[in-house]
């Protein structure tokens, strides 16, 4: 290093102290100073008087980068601490007042410490000499660099052929390391590392290094370059064809179809964002569409195949808005009660959203397949499921459409017909989706359980893709025949009974229940939407009609028997039509709908006389029934005359419930002693069963212990009970089985203004679900065996004893956790 500093000293560069040269740093942003290199360079305000102060002295300044070229004042840890040394030619401010100076590299140096206490930074340095190698080795790689040079200069655009052979005619290896450096296209971090390395041979390895990688980043530009010029180059030939077949179809006369028409679907092709399968489906059939005469059978098919595949929405995403307190007052607002339904949806739009959220985890794409859950409403007309849909939709921010499944029994509705085909088009869940305009729609499938099938297939076993979260990905539709993503989509299915649908479909989805509603939920959601939506519709104000509070319960109680409120918003609609008849004809002002009112409106109640029934007659008991549209009533009647044991069934019973009548009189004949009854009776006579509404077809095993207490009541001339109404089903020991349709059987007698319920004790806990109102108003007894009911439901027996003696009691018999129930009704 002495010799170093000796020669660092004769060449008369900086002010020597302790052996090490005081310089001061002149800071470079986004460039690198080399050694043997004269370069011009714009002096900034701050570092102008430093020019000055070195122009007075020795004309010496150290070159440094800044590392980080945002850096407006760096100081010592922010510059790099490896630079050049260099003499200023000439220095001089141009008219603009901006310091322009001429430097000359001399040699490197290092910083060895900073000086900070002047105006401007300085450092004292050592002197770092490169090693310079010599032999056939670096000669090699001299030769090895300017051909290296020249094919970049000649790939190069613009550049020079002068600038090429000048470096090339380099034969000092530094300089030519340097020159090189500076010439060619690197980054600020690749020239300060390449003027850090000591070595020549190591310069020019590195510097050969990133020369390769610019020579193929040159060549692959050069080849995109060419194919754009070459597909350009198409573009116009193709263009130019048009043109000359459009003059051709002029002087045919052929101007039916416009010529421009090929080219304005290749720019909705191009600027669609449709999957690569499908452009390239869209392309192949483009090309097919340019060869076509528009006079062609096939030009609008192929037409109408590429407006479907661009008019799909392939990117179109809602953004998933709101959060659960607003979903909560969404639901909230546009339903009345089904809290334990409500809640579930709301369960099921949190976790949408938290996987929404988390979807860019990439180990996640399996668990969020797992989580979409299809969620299938069921329950009687009028309930609100499709509304509960749309209220999903609102709270998510998400587009709403639906489709009717109900008489589907093509395969083609789902899936789609083949282009082969005359008139064919995509499936009815592709064209839901595109009416839609998003991909991500919460799609209602309306009436699932009423799809059929036939010769023309199985659409339910075409809904198990679109339903499966794990397939429904790739789904392909027949007309498309490419694949589309239907895994974002929020399936939601309704239905009125679970018996039709099939088995696999029914295991996809989960089943949410909503069995009806009390008197007192339909006064609340007659008064908090369908009144007002009604008067609504009609144009109305409320200071027109009003409806009493009375009147609202009349039509409830005497005019509809439903677990929903279908009827009931028929009759509101009804009496606002006679309303408006009144403000007009008779000049009222003013509408108070009353009792009266109602009964003028509406005539003769529907409802009242049975519900007022009560009957004192032997033979007759109280079933409850589970129809498509919620809980009933179901009389069973039963008389016998002389004979010889026969049993007559009418009604339209199915073969459970002819064998439930079976069971029914076998037991009774058995217990003849102990309910008083002349065994003799059961030979000489012939019974006839039957169950009214007999154009209705009605089957199940749950109407088995009202048949017994039927049964026993004819024989024994005790009547049953009017207000009591019965379910369970019934075993050749006199064991009462759990049924299915508690909830729905128990509001029905409810709406019926029966007073006590006698159910099976396993279905104790079906009680839970009922509500309060209802809980309050009537008496539910539990039974385990025929012998408690019969117990509780004859009139000469109190009632409250039976509900004492079942409670206490345990079953351990089996049955079904639910009734083989057909349509209409089931008992």
């Amino acid at each position: 290093m002495n010799n170093d500093n000796d020669r660092y000293e004769d060449d008369g560069i900086g002010v020597k102290t302790d052996g090490q040269e005081v310089i001061p740093i002149l800071p470079l942003r986004s460039m690198v100073a080399f050694p043997q290199m004269s370069v011009p360079f714009m002096i900034s305000f701050s570092s102008a008087s430093m020019i000055d102060d070195a122009m007075k002295a020795d004309r010496t300044v150290g070159l440094l980068t800044v590392k980080d070229p945002a850096v407006e004042h760096p100081v010592p840890g922010q510059l790099h601490e490896v630079g050049t040394i260099a003499k200023i030619l000439h220095a001089k401010k141009n008219e603009e007042g901006v310091m322009v100076a001429l430097l000359n590299g001399i040699r490197r140096f290092k910083v060895s410490t900073w000086q900070t206490d002047g105006p401007h930074l300085k450092a004292s340095v050592l002197h770092a000499p490169e090693i310079v190698e010599t032999g056939i080795e670096l000669e090699a790689l001299q030769r090895q660099l300017r051909d290296a040079v020249s094919e970049v200069l000649a790939l190069t655009p613009n550049s020079s052929e002068d600038a090429a052979g000048t470096i090339t005619r380099i034969s000092d290896p530094l300089q030519l390391a340097y020159v090189t450096t500076f010439n060619m296209n690197l980054t600020t971090e690749s020239r300060q590392e390449l003027l850090e390395i000591d070595s020549v041979s190591q310069k020019i390895r590195v510097l050969l290094s990133h020369l390769s990688h610019e020579k193929e980043m040159l060549t692959i530009g050069k080849k995109i370059q060419s194919e754009v010029q070459e597909k350009m180059s198409k573009t116009q030939r193709n263009y130019f064809l048009r043109q000359q077949l459009k003059a051709i179809r002029k002087e045919l006369g052929e101007t039916d179809a416009p010529p421009s028409e090929p080219d304005n679907y290749a720019e909705r092709i191009e600027g669609s964002d449709m999957p690569d399968e499908a452009r390239k489906e869209a392309v192949r059939e483009l090309e097919r569409m340019q060869q076509m005469t528009p006079q062609s059978a096939e030009y609008p098919i192929v037409k109408t195949y590429l407006d479907w595949l661009i008019d799909l929405p392939w990117g179109q995403v809602s953004d998933d808005s709101g959060n659960i307190p607003d979903a909560r007052r969404i639901m909230d607002e546009d339903h009345f009660g089904l809290e334990e339904i409500k809640e579930r949806l709301i369960e099921y739009i949190a976790v949408r959203r938290l996987v929404n959220r988390r979807e860019e985890m990439p180990n996640e794409a399996d668990e969020r397949t797992a989580l979409g859950v299809i969620l299938c409403l069921v329950g009687p007309p009028g309930v609100g499921k499709t509304s509960l849909g749309r209220s999903v939709a609102r709270a998510m921010g998400r587009k709403f459409t639906r489709m009717s499944l109900g008489g589907v029994r093509d395969e083609a509705e789902i899936r789609g017909h083949r282009r082969t085909y005359i008139g064919a088009m995509p499936g009815r869940i592709i064209q839901s989706v595109k009416r839609a305009g998003t991909r991500n729609p919460v799609f209602m499938l309306d009436e699932i359980d009423k799809i059929g099938q036939d010769w023309r297939g199985d659409p339910s076993s075409a809904l198990l893709e679109v339903l499966d979260p794990a397939q429904n990905r790739t789904f392909r539709d027949h007309y498309l025949d490419v694949d589309f993503d239907l895994s974002e989509i929020i399936f939601i299915a309704t239905a009125n009974s679970l018996d039709t649908i099939p088995g696999p479909l029914r295991d996809r989805m989960e089943i949410i229940r909503i069995d009806g509603y009390t008197s007192l939920e339909k006064l609340q959601i007659a008064r908090r939407h369908l009144i007002p939506r009604q008067l609504r519709s009609h144009r109305l104000d409320n200071d027109e009609v009003t409806f009493v509070e009375d009147a609202v319960l009349k039509i409830i109680h005497d005019y509809t028997r439903e677990a929903g409120v279908r009827n009931l918003e028929r009759h509101v609609a009804a009496i606002c039509r006679k309303g408006i008849v009144a403000l007009s004809e008779k000049g009222w002002s003013h509408v108070v709908v009353t009792e009266q009112m109602v009964r003028d409106c509406l005539k003769k109640e529907r409802f009242e006389a049975e519900r007022s029934e009560a009957f004192n007659t032997p033979g007759i008991a109280k079933g409850l029934a589970v129809t498509s549209v919620g809980g009933d009533i179901l009389y069973i009647e039963a008389t016998r005359m002389p004979g010889k044991g026969r049993l007559s069934l009418t009604g339209q019973l199915g073969s459970v419930m002819k064998e439930s009548a079976e069971i029914a009189l076998s037991y009774v004949r058995t217990k003849a002693d102990q309910l008083g009854i002349d065994p003799v009776a059961f030979e000489q006579s012939d019974v006839h069963l039957h169950v009214p509404a007999g154009a209705l077809p009605k089957d199940g095993p749950s109407a088995g212990v009202a048949m017994v207490m039927t049964l026993a009541s004819l024989f024994s001339g005790k009547p049953v009970r009017s207000d009591v109404g019965i379910t369970g089903e019934i075993t050749l020991r006199g064991r009462v089985l759990p049924v299915g349709g508690i909830k729905m059987k128990v509001l029905a007698a409810h709406r019926a203004g029966l007073k006590t319920v006698i159910l099976p004790r396993r279905n104790a806990s079906d009680v839970e679900d009922l509500p309060e109102e209802v809980r309050s108003e009537l008496t539910v007894v539990t039974v385990d065996h025929i012998d408690e009911a019969i117990a509780g439901g004859f009139a000469d027996q109190p009632g409250g004893s039976a509900s004492d003696r079942g409670n206490s009691a345990a079953d351990t018999g089996g049955g079904n956790e639910c009734d083989t129930d057909l349509t209409p009704m089931a008992c």
